[in-house]
């Protein structure tokens, strides 16, 4: 998740070579005693090094780490590899579990092999309404955008997404430029949901954009707000607070106050889904149900400071202190799928991002 760029930018992916790890269809045990290998692809910088190295040691295996930086780029790769992968485990976010499950591109979840899942929040089950009682999905962390001010520079702002419109702060202030968190939040101000399809309603939220928050910002950026945060060029930021505090020494992290207003905002649910046709199926079971061990899960948490809103349990094994709580999340949607009426939400973005 560390500085997890979400904007949709399509990368084109190639096939890599995996023949000799080739795979079949419809695993229920392994298919391969001895070659106990587990091909796991997660998002950069998000697996916790001390529960692979542990998992290894007490399952005799060995685990192979590939890294995608976006869903689009993780989809890709999948499509073009088709059934038989390469890969035993992947980490695609809420919208893309959703199309993997309708081009039948996943094995269901064995729940009898997961003990665990007591541990999954009611909190976060409620929210994946993508995959209601994880049938083909298991969450691995739920989270969302929030905004992150230098104390120091800064007094006296609300705690809300309209700290944007406060022309005190103007040229001082940078947003994501993604589409569906910029307008998402507008639109969440505007007391309406996020996955609006409603013309009036996301006109409402592309003017106060456009009108009242643009032009304080000195830009949209999606990849470098945390250094610019870091080294003083913005006061103000909308971003993830792990990209945001992982480049600020820790000595210096009292002086940045993170939060995500009350409103709520646009969020994402990462996911554990195992490939049609994984060829280590029951060793990819073993390692979702032992992520969620609470002691372990709580290494996770430890490593982003993230608040429990998948696993509470872990909270308990936890030594860190998390950037947000869970009840800030509790207001926040899940971004669904739009239908034709992304084309209105591109059409409104690009009135924003382009014209003047």
């Amino acid at each position: 998740m560390l500085a997890k760029p979400r904007l949709a930018v399509l990368v084109v992916a190639a096939l890599l070579s995996l023949a000799s790890c080739s795979r079949g269809s419809g695993p229920v045990e392994d298919r391969s005693e001895k070659d106990k290998k587990l091909y796991i692809y997660n998002w950069s910088y998000y697996t916790p090094e001390g529960v692979i190295e542990a998992f290894e040691k007490e399952y005799g295996c060995t685990v192979i780490l590939d890294y995608f930086a976006s869903n689009e780029e993780m989809y890709a790769k999948m499509k073009a590899s088709g059934t038989g992968s390469g890969y035993d485990l992947v980490v695609p976010s809420g919208d893309y579990v959703s199309i993997m499950m309708m081009q039948d591109m996943l094995e269901p979840i064995d729940l009898k092999r997961f003990p665990n899942q007591q541990y999954i929040t009611s909190l976060v089950r409620e929210k994946a309404t993508y995959d209601h009682g994880m049938r083909y999905s298991v969450p691995y962390f739920m989270g969302a955008a929030g905004i992150a001010v230098n104390k120091n520079q800064v007094s006296g702002y609300p705690h809300d997404w309209n700290i944007f419109a406060d022309k005190r702060l103007a040229g001082r202030m940078c947003m994501m430029d993604d589409m569906r968190e910029v307008l998402g939040d507008a639109l969440k101000y505007l007391g309406h949901s996020v996955n609006t399809k409603d013309p009036g309603q996301l006109e409402e939220a592309r003017r106060l954009v456009n009108e009242q928050w643009k032009p304080n910002l000195t830009k949209f950026d999606a990849e470098g707000y945390a250094k610019s945060f870091q080294q003083g060029e913005f006061a103000v930021v909308q971003g993830y607070a792990e990209g945001v505090f992982e480049e600020i020494p820790e000595e210096k992290w009292d002086e940045v106050d993170f939060f995500i207003p009350e409103e709520g905002g646009p969020m994402y649910i990462d996911n554990f889904c195992i490939p049609k046709g994984a060829k280590h199926y029951d060793l990819a079971m073993k390692f979702i149900n032992y992520f969620h061990a609470p002691a372990n899960y709580a290494q996770f948490l430890d490593r982003f400071h993230f608040p429990a809103s998948v696993n509470q349990e872990a909270d308990k094994y936890r030594t860190t202190t998390p950037f947000y709580t869970v009840d800030q999340l509790k207001n926040c949607e899940l971004k669904e799928d739009l239908g034709e009426t992304i084309y209105d939400y591109n059409t409104a973005w690009e009135s924003i991002r382009y014209n003047e």
